[in-house]
Formats: structure tokens, sequence, C-alpha cells
């Protein structure tokens, strides 16, 4: 570790770690649309965070928590990750999952499976893909995929996103299909899964998630998959994130 004095103390008082990158993701598309991912990191900033340094009124002011996959590929922000889930669990915050499975970033298949393993675990709601699913339980059937997970989690809503072909939500004995949004003007995925996954949420904020209805969830997908077309027609992610009006409007226009 580091010591104060071979570190760097910035205008805003922060301490910069010499040794810990700022890490960056490198996507590449094929003529196919499909990416890849090569990161620049090992270490990066984001893997440095220690429990101690968490701060959970963050937690205590949330309605969910929510949390992926890549705060779980090594110590010390697994143990960080952790300790903010335990706590959000005892503040019963609704806990939300998404492995967002990016394998170079792992040392091996076999602790990718553990740490998303136990992620599903966690959480009251999953948002999955397709290639996901195939990955952890080595089906390419949906439903079968999905009972096999259900018998590890407790988790009330499951959503699984399948690219092009559109989503499904599970909920209870319930399974709602809904159609993609296919757009002409698309440009790249990049940024399409986080954004399906935060409409998501939203209709959870909206609704709640005890006693969904079949029509809920039809909306909640109609929604994410909306605004999950949109943001393929820019270049980015975060910073390309359709607003609700720009999302409604291609619901009543498409």
């Amino acid at each position: 570790k580091n010591t104060i004095s071979e570190q760097k103390i910035d205008a805003a008082g922060l301490i910069l770690d010499p040794n810990a990158k700022t890490t960056l993701a490198f996507v590449d598309n094929d003529e196919t649309g499909d990416r890849s991912f090569s990161f620049y990191r090992k270490p990066g900033a984001d893997m440095m965070l220690r429990e101690d340094e968490v701060n959970y009124e963050l937690i205590d002011n949330c309605c969910i928590f929510h949390f992926g996959s890549l705060s779980m590929t090594d110590e010390p922000v697994r143990s960080a990750t952790y300790a903010m889930i335990d706590y959000a669990k005892k503040k019963n915050k609704i806990i939300s999952f998404d492995p967002n499975l990016r394998p170079p970033l792992w040392e091996s298949e076999d602790l990718a499976a553990k740490q998303i393993w136990y992620g599903i675990e966690q959480c009251d709601i999953l948002k999955i893909a397709d290639n996901e699913i195939e990955w952890l339980t080595g089906t390419n059937d949906y439903d079968k995929g999905i009972e096999i997970i259900r018998q590890r989690t407790h988790a009330k809503l499951i959503n699984v996103t399948l690219g092009p072909n559109g989503s499904i939500a599970y909920y209870g004995g319930l399974k709602v299909f809904m159609e993609p949004y296919l757009n002409k003007d698309t440009i790249e995925t990049t940024g399409a899964g986080d954004t399906f996954g935060a409409c998501a949420l939203h209709a959870v904020l909206k609704h709640g998630l005890d006693n969904l209805t079949e029509e809920d969830l039809k909306e909640m997908l109609q929604f994410a998959n909306a605004a999950a077309s949109l943001i393929t027609t820019k270049k980015g992610a975060l910073r390309v994130m359709p607003e609700e009006k720009e999302i409604k409007e291609l619901i009543n226009t498409y």
C-alpha cells in the first residue's frame, strides 16, 4: 500500500494513487454488430474502494440498491460490495442485480460464476441477458434457464433481455414477452442493457414490487425496450440515455 508521502493530493483534497488507473472500456463492433470488450484496469480506481470508505448515507436515502458483478471481480471492492448489500438488506431496501458479464475482467470463469451466483442469490430484481443465461445454466432455453436460476434466488422479478429479439419478464406465475423497437438508425448497442435495466427499475419505483399485473409488466417492458432502442442510435452510453419524453414519443409513433 502506498504511504501518504508517495501519493498526491488534488485540488479537492482527494488522495490520488499513482498506481490506480482510471478504468476505461474499449468496445469493438464487428460487421454483424456484435461487440467485444477490452479494458484499461488492473488495478483500476473502481477496484480500490474499501469497506471503510463506503458512504452508507447514500443507501439510507435510496429506495433500490442496484449492483453488478464488476464490483466483485477483485478485492477490496468485493468486500465493500458485500458490506453494502448486507447494509441495504438490513435497511429493507429493494436489491437489484445485473450480472453484466465481462470475461476479460475475471481471473477465471469459475470465479465469475461464483460471484454472479452470489449476486443472484441476494437480489429481489434480476436483469439478465440471454447469453448470460446460457453461460450460467448451460441451456439456451430461457424457461429452463430461469427454472434453474429460481432454485437459487428469491428474486420476485426476473427480466431477460434478448437483444434485437425483445425481452421477457418473469414474475410469479406470469411470463410476459415484449417485441423490440427495431430502429433503422441503430449504430451501436453499448448501454442498451443498462438503459433497459434503469427503465425497469423506474417502473418498480412507480408500481412497487408486489402485486404487479400482466399489464404492469407489459408497460414496463414496452418502456424499457423503447428506451434501449433509442440509445442504440447514438454513440456512447450514460451521457446519451434518452429522456422520458423521447421514450414516450417513440412508443406513440412506432
